[in-house]
């Protein structure tokens, strides 16, 4: 069947959207804070951890402006919340694993929301021995008790990877920002310092997280068989 006949696909036009970088002004706000003030060099606190997650929190209310997109629109949020508790954990050494079981559940939450048409299996294929080969480089930096937890979060943000860029558009996008955030913190935390590494860490960490939440704007892609 002619997709076609099926009318044009949606669009994630913004021009419909004017005010959405008055709704994003939050984001911006709190992300600009959170660099200013550069929690992270100090000592882990509570202060720290609440600028860490508001730009995180901010797009969750983001969502709440917008005309609701169904369970997609509810997932993402459900995502949002959870990478924010992953980013309080994360601010102290001891809760490093409880923050990758919360970015685990918010990966699986975002793979849900992406969905699995156009399925792509080529795609797959190709990110899961890209995410391998990474992996086995990084495996020999890893401290026994990391290996596991490390392996099978690798295994869900290869899939959340290959459902963004088969969705297309800013998820796509959103994405691949992601796993670049995760990989430079993995080689920087286990492997050996990087320079900037933290200030890239973040920057894509956030584009990432604000890209995704756009995908609220995008419509399905069309099979065109």
């Amino acid at each position: 069947m002619d997709a076609r006949k099926e009318g044009p696909p949606r669009k994630p036009c913004f021009s419909a959207q004017p005010h959405v970088v008055r709704w994003l002004s939050p984001f911006f706000l709190t992300c600009a804070v959170y660099f200013l003030l550069w929690i992270p060099e100090d000592q882990p606190s509570w202060v720290g951890a609440l600028v860490k997650c508001l730009p995180i929190l901010s797009l969750v209310v983001f969502l709440w402006t917008v005309p609701s997109g169904g369970g997609h629109h509810f997932l993402l949020q459900g995502a949002l919340l959870c990478s924010a508790v992953g980013d309080a954990c994360l601010i102290w050494p001891e809760g490093f694993l409880h923050g990758v079981a919360a970015f685990t559940l918010a990966h699986l939450l975002y793979l849900w929301a992406f969905g699995l048409t156009p399925l792509q299996p080529g795609l797959l294929l190709r990110i899961v021995l890209a995410c391998i080969l990474c992996y086995c480089l990084l495996l020999w930096h890893l401290p026994p008790n990391m290996v596991l937890p490390l392996m099978a979060y690798s295994l869900v943000l290869a899939a959340m990877l290959w459902r963004g860029l088969a969705r297309g558009g800013s998820a796509s996008w959103g994405a691949l920002l992601f796993m670049l955030s995760d990989a430079v913190l993995a080689w920087n935390t286990f492997a050996q310092p990087l320079p900037h590494a933290r200030l890239v860490i973040m920057t894509t960490y956030y584009a990432a997280q604000m890209l995704i939440t756009l995908s609220v704007f995008q419509g399905p892609r069309l099979k065109s068989t």
